[in-house]
């Protein structure tokens, strides 16, 4: 049995507003909370017992995840009092695994949307025979990522952090934030204190000579840290440019989700996500966006690549493009919201009041 470990404890402060209420593995991506898409993929691979190590907003997980029975998983919940770090999360939870001191666990972080062949990732740590292995891919700009260099066999040699020079990067490899350790190394990251794998956990490592190994995958890969990859992420799953089990339908141009009212001459496209019980108004336009459960949008409003949060309200002939609505906030008739701008959740916007914003 293969069991893993998943970091779910951030503030997730680059995604505020849609965090306030909701820790940010629990905001809806394609109409369920992202968490359950991270699941679903690892149960697929073979996974079948889980450990989440919670700290913000932890009483959110069990109520709706249970003991996981509903997904065939074994799910169990740790919560940090104080902010560890992801090595001292990972290290805060480790009495609750079943693994044998040479056996693998897989290590998820919970803001990652990938394509990653999870049991590719642990065959090749069984076969290099490594301390800890690790998922990376190969981005265009590697410079606010840790860069992670390998020889030609896929041994890592270096950890990079955020390089600003060009002499600086030497690879466009880097940590995409999945990892495989052997139970026993886990054992080894220090109790009670804060502390970063990045930084500290695998720099050390390769300073005592252990073996970490790289594995490259360079399939679908995004973090969905802003509110804007967030929005991207939701629609690739619609799309199906994102693999996952759990999207609640059929993937397509739309998901409209039970419940939800759409009005017959709106349009929905670009993989739009409508959630439960909300109402879209006729002659609507909504485009690669994500309408979250009972939010309503009146009839003429256009809406691409925005997110529009619980219980919003979007008023009539309003326009929003790359816009992050919060839960419950109402925007008023023939505005114009553009450009990032974010609406804390509850805000109020009287009609015809913003005709143009950048981001904030």
């Amino acid at each position: 049995m293969t069991e893993a470990i998943l970091l779910v404890g951030g503030k997730g402060t680059r995604l505020r507003p849609l965090t306030v209420h909701t820790p940010k593995p629990m905001v809806p991506a394609a109409g369920v909370p992202f968490l359950t898409h991270q699941l679903a993929r690892a149960r697929a691979a073979g996974v079948t017992h889980i450990v989440l190590a919670t700290s913000y907003l932890a009483e959110v997980f069990e109520p709706y995840f249970g003991d996981g029975s509903a997904l065939g998983l074994h799910l169990e919940y740790v919560t940090e009092q104080e902010p560890l770090g992801t090595g001292g999360a990972i290290r805060n939870v480790a009495e609750r695994l079943h693994s044998a001191p040479g056996d693998p666990v897989l290590i998820f972080n919970g803001d990652i949307l990938t394509g990653l062949d999870i049991k590719a990732l642990v065959a090749t740590h069984r076969t290099s025979r490594a301390d800890v292995s690790l998922h990376l891919t190969r981005v265009e700009d590697p410079r606010a990522f840790g860069l992670v260099p390998t020889d030609g066999t896929g041994r890592v040699t270096a950890f990079l952090e955020k390089p600003q020079t060009p002499e600086e990067i030497v690879t466009d490899q880097i940590n995409a934030g999945a990892y495989v350790f052997n139970r026993s190394v886990i054992d080894t990251i220090p109790t009670g204190r804060p502390v970063s794998v990045e930084r500290e956990t695998f720099p050390g490592l390769l300073a005592d000579g252990a073996h970490l190994q790289g594995m490259v995958d360079s399939t679908y890969w995004l973090d969905l840290g802003t509110p804007q990859a967030f929005v991207r992420g939701s629609a690739d799953l619609v799309l199906g440019r994102a693999p996952s089990p759990a999207v609640p339908g059929r993937c397509g141009d739309r998901l409209v989700l039970e419940t939800a009212e759409v009005a017959p001459d709106a349009k929905l496209t670009g993989g739009t996500v409508v959630g439960r019980r909300a109402v879209i108004g006729a002659g609507a336009r909504i485009e690669g966006s994500a309408v979250l459960e009972g939010a309503v949008i009146e009839p003429g409003a256009q809406i691409h690549d925005s997110l529009i949060g619980a219980g919003a309200r979007i008023g009539a002939r309003t326009v929003l493009d790359g816009a992050v609505i919060g839960d419950g906030a109402r925007v008023g008739a023939d505005n114009e919201l553009r450009d990032g701008i974010r609406i804390w959740c509850g805000a109020d916007i009287p009609p015809g009041s913003v005709r143009f914003s950048s981001d904030q």
